[in-house]
């Protein structure tokens, strides 16, 4: 069988030479902002993402009975994984904790464009802060990480909102518990399926018509000026989103981004500031979004902690990169092959790498006998600097020779000065 499980990917060297130049770009955005790095299992007892019962990720586990009879699943999100690491060491860290990771997450759903069932999602969070300032925070490392790849803010928006706005809306509405958090899965889809669908979805859930166009019409706002009338002015959503956008002006980073009233985030831990980021032309799911989640470790048995964070994965990012010609052409390179003239040189080959490599330099070795012809072809595909050739009349004097394939010159040179 030729073909892997549905919904998974192969990544052949040429396709990890691009993953690694995105994951090291992972890695610099964060590192310039002081996070530190961490990892957890891929697999998590299953009650870690079933607490939370109505949400459509519970539906999506790859999840199965272990041998020792234990319920468990391969995580479809890090967040749950990081909460019970920090709780796990309660009062021990040292605050706030600013972390990222890149792990693999797998989740059973309809694969298409910029989806597969496995991906891989850079998660950076800062816990132990309540201020708005860590959410700004966020926002310039995600800004860093669309620069250092090339975009600009004509080609992404980073929409804004607060999961208190839904709160307040549908709190005046008297929906709540269960409903609410049903109502948050059918709300986060209002840009991707049409008005009249979420509208049936919500009537299934009960609510009246009049209710419906309420949600619509306020989540429907893009002018966080025009906000004010539609909620309690006593209501901490508005002050909250209007200081967030003050902190993002200063970090000279307000291009790219917008309030958005219909960005809830569709998991019910968020409970504050909200955030997604999209190609402005819209042809593409959400390239990443996250929030504030300062209740998640209450929901696990543990003493709440403000938190807040992004996920952000790797399939939509690339698909808008190769979009707007931005991938690297990013081409196998060693500095030498090293290869001997007679099998008789076999060993003083591999003498010879290991000298090459000891000093510092990548060397691919040829371990068969081969014709000139595809020395020659194989150093080329591999954009290799020199051809080192072990000669017995030289090998002999204690020398090889070096052939520097961008000069075309040829230097015999002593074994001990490798």
């Amino acid at each position: 069988m030729a073909q892997g499980v549905r919904g998974t990917r192969d990544f052949y060297p040429e396709d990890m030479r691009l993953r690694n130049w995105l994951f090291r770009r992972f890695h610099d955005a964060s590192l310039s902002h002081g996070f530190e790095e961490y990892d957890a299992p891929i697999i998590e007892h299953e009650d870690l993402y079933t607490r939370k019962q109505g949400e459509e990720i519970t539906q999506q586990l790859y999840n199965f009975e272990d041998k020792g009879g234990r319920r468990v699943s391969l995580r479809p999100e890090m967040t749950p994984s990081l909460a019970r690491m920090v709780m796990a060491r309660s009062g021990a860290l040292p605050l706030p904790i600013k972390w990222y990771s890149i792990p693999q997450c797998w989740r059973y759903e309809r694969t298409q464009r910029g989806r597969g069932r496995e991906h891989y999602q850079w998660n950076v969070d800062i816990w132990g802060m309540d201020g708005i300032e860590a959410d700004a925070e966020l926002l310039s490392v995600m800004v860093h990480l669309f620069t250092s790849v090339g975009l600009t803010s004509e080609d992404v928006v980073i929409k804004i909102s607060s999961r208190k706005v839904l709160e307040e809306v549908l709190g005046s509405l008297g929906i709540e518990g269960d409903t609410f958090a049903k109502t948050c899965v059918i709300v986060d889809k209002m840009d991707k399926l049409p008005a009249d669908s979420v509208a049936a979805q919500l009537s299934d859930l009960g609510l009246d018509s009049e209710s419906i166009s309420t949600i619509q019409s306020v989540l429907g706002i893009t002018e966080l000026s025009r906000l004010d009338g539609s909620l309690s002015s006593k209501g901490s959503a508005i002050p909250e989103l209007e200081e967030l956008f003050s902190l993002i002006e200063s970090y000279g980073i307000s291009d790219w981004v917008q309030f958005d009233a219909s960005v809830v985030r569709g998991l019910a831990y968020y409970t504050g500031p909200v955030f997604e980021a999209h190609d402005r032309s819209g042809n593409l799911r959400a390239i990443c979004g996250g929030g504030r989640y300062d209740k998640l470790i209450g929901t696990l048995g543990g003493k709440d902690l403000p938190a807040t964070g992004f996920g952000f994965g790797d399939m939509v990012i690339m698909e808008l990169l190769a979009e707007k010609g931005l991938l690297p052409d990013i081409s196998s390179r060693v500095e030498d092959v090293v290869f001997c003239m007679d099998e008789s040189l076999r060993g003083a080959s591999m003498a010879v790498a290991s000298k090459l490599r000891e000093g510092g330099r990548s060397v691919d070795l040829v371990l068969e006998s081969k014709k000139m012809k595809w020395i020659f072809k194989h150093a080329e595909r591999t954009g290799a600097e020199r051809l080192v050739m072990i000669m017995p009349e030289e090998w002999a004097s204690g020398k090889v020779r070096i052939k520097n394939l961008e000069t075309g010159e040829e230097s015999d040179v002593e074994f001990d000065s490798l």
